[in-house]
């Protein structure tokens, strides 16, 4: 059974800075791509960041320059460092692995982001 917890989240005020942190247990396949994607109230889920086992990265234009995801594999812990915070960047913040041998989506239960103006 493989289980995904965050932390890290909490309130902050605009241009200030936080990490989120996410550790995989569980047997998991070491081929896998870990993100970060976030859920303002009344919209869609949305890909924040994602790095593949290689170290390959993508972000979305809204994060990129501010946001930086990184892996320790070894850990099976992602990290998302978030500077310069907007408003506009609160959310509750999912970490997900994707898994391509076999093929599966795991998700964490989430964690909240408050960025006061």
């Amino acid at each position: 059974q493989v289980q995904l917890v965050e932390s890290g989240g909490g309130l902050v005020q605009a241009g200030g800075s936080l990490r989120l942190s996410c550790v995989a247990s569980g047997r998991i396949s070491s081929f896998n791509v870990m993100g970060w994607y976030r859920q303002a109230t009344g919209n869609e889920r949305e890909l924040v960041a994602r790095i593949n086992s290689g170290g390959t990265t993508n972000y979305a234009d809204s994060v990129k320059g501010r946001f930086t995801i990184t892996r320790d594999s070894a850990k099976n812990t992602v990290y998302l460092q978030m500077n310069s915070l907007k408003p506009e960047d609160t959310a509750v913040y999912y970490c997900k692995v994707e898994t391509f041998f076999p093929r599966y989506d795991y998700w964490g239960q989430g964690t909240q982001v408050t960025v006061s103006s």
